[in-house]
C-alpha cells in the first residue's frame, strides 16, 4: 500500500538524521508503540532516502510489553489512513508532508469528468470566460482543440506564460472582475463555486451582468455532499476533511443536487441539464483497464440512483431573459414594423 519494497517495517534499530526528521511533523505521531512506523510512513511520503542494513539478531527470553495484535492493527491502521488521504477521503496534518510548492489542480479531459463534459459542451469557436481556471487545462484544450477565444480569471497567475488569449487576476471572493460579459457565449464555473465564501453573491452579480446576453450558457460544476461514502462516514460518525475531494480544506461551501440547483433557479437562471459525475478514479489509481472499469460501474451506479452515487454534479445552465432585455426588444422590434409601414398617399 506504500509502494515500497521493505523486507521489515518492524525494526527496532534505527538512525535517523536530523536534516530528516526535520522535514517531516513526527512530533504530531502518536505516543504508542507504532511512532516509528508513522515516522517511515512519513519518510515515503516526504519522498526521502532510506537504507535498509542487515544485522545479526537475537531473539531471547526478555520480557515484551508490545500488545502484538494491537501493535498489527495500529499498523495497518496508520497506513490506511495515509492512503486515503492520498486519495482525498481523509486528513491528518502528521501525513500532510509531502514535498512541493503549492500543487494546481490535474487535468480530467481523458476521462468521463467535470473537464470532459464542460469542454464538449462548448460549441466550436465560441468566446468563453473561465472563472477559476487554476492550471487552465480546459480553457488550452477549448483554444487549440476547438479554436475558441478564451480568457481566464484566477487569483494567482499559472505557472509559465498562461497558454490562453488572456488572463486576468482576480479574487472571486471579491466579486466578478471589471470586464463586460455580454460578448461571451459560456462562462466556466468549474469546481470554483465551494472555494467561495459567498457564491450566491457571484451568481447575483453574473445574472445582472448577463441580463443582455439571455443565450449565454453557464457552466457550473461542484462535489456532491451526498455521495455515498460521505454518507457512510457520517452514520459512523466521521466527517473529515482533505487535501483535495469534495472534503477539500479550502471548501467553504457544500451543495447536493437540489441545492446547487436552488444556488442559480432562485438568482434568475434556467436550469438546461444536470449530470452527475464518477470518481476521477485514473487521479486515485492511474490511468489503467482497472481505473476504466470502476468509472464504468459508477456510471451504472448513477444511472440507478443518481444524488447518492455521483462524486460530482455537473450544471448547465442560461440566465433568463431580463426585464431590460425584453424591453429593449419590444422598442427594437416595434421600430422595425414601423420601418415597414407602407403608408398610403
Amino acid at each position: 500500500m506504500l509502494r515500497s519494497s521493505f523486507t521489515e517495517l518492524h525494526s527496532g534499530y534505527r538512525i535517523y538524521s536530523v536534516a530528516a526528521l526535520g522535514k517531516v511533523p513526527f512530533q504530531l505521531n502518536t505516543n504508542d508503540f507504532h511512532f516509528d512506523t508513522e515516522i517511515i510512513i512519513q519518510f515515503v511520503i516526504a519522498g526521502l532516502v532510506m537504507i535498509e542494513k542487515p544485522i545479526p539478531t537475537y531473539y531471547g527470553d526478555e520480557i515484551c510489553r508490545v500488545n502484538g495484535l494491537k501493535y498489527a492493527l495500529n499498523v495497518v491502521r496508520a497506513v490506511l489512513k495515509a492512503k486515503l488521504q492520498e486519495i482525498g477521503l481523509f486528513y491528518d496534518p502528521k501525513f500532510d508532508c509531502a514535498p512541493g510548492k503549492k500543487a494546481y489542480y490535474l487535468p480530467k479531459l481523458d476521462y468521463t469528468s467535470t473537464h470532459r463534459r464542460a469542454v464538449e459542451s462548448v460549441t466550436p469557436g465560441s468566446r468563453v470566460l473561465d472563472l477559476g481556471c487554476a492550471g487552465c487545462f480546459v480553457g488550452e484544450y477549448l483554444k487549440q482543440e476547438k479554436k475558441c477565444t478564451v480568457i481566464g480569471v484566477d487569483s494567482e497567475k499559472p505557472p509559465g506564460s498562461a497558454p490562453l488569449d488572456g488572463f486576468i487576476e482576480h479574487n472571486l471572493n471579491a466579486g466578478l472582475p471589471d470586464v463586460s460579459l455580454n460578448s461571451y457565449d459560456y462562462i466556466l464555473m468549474l469546481d470554483i463555486i465551494e472555494h467561495l465564501s459567498n457564491p450566491e453573491k457571484i451568481i447575483i452579480e453574473l445574472r445582472e451582468a448577463l441580463k443582455f446576453s439571455p443565450n449565454a450558457k453557464l457552466l457550473a460544476s461542484t462535489g456532491n455532499i451526498a455521495f455515498i461514502i460521505l454518507r457512510m462516514q457520517l452514520l459512523l460518525g466521521q466527517f473529515n476533511y482533505g487535501k483535495r475531494g469534495i472534503l477539500d480544506l479550502t471548501h467553504t461551501r457544500l451543495f447536493t443536487f437540489s441545492s446547487f440547483r436552488r444556488l442559480f433557479e432562485q438568482n434568475g437562471f434556467r436550469i438546461l441539464k444536470t449530470d452527475g459525475i464518477p470518481i476521477p478514479f485514473p487521479l486515485a489509481i492511474g490511468d489503467n483497464w482497472v481505473s476504466r472499469l470502476f468509472i464504468f460501474i459508477n456510471k451504472l451506479l448513477i444511472y440507478a440512483w443518481r444524488s447518492l452515487f455521483s462524486y460530482q454534479i455537473f450544471l448547465v445552465a442560461s440566465p433568463y431573459p431580463s426585464l431590460e432585455f425584453l424591453l429593449q426588444s419590444a422598442i427594437s422590434a416595434s421600430a422595425e414594423r414601423e420601418a415597414t409601414i407602407v403608408r398610403p398617399e
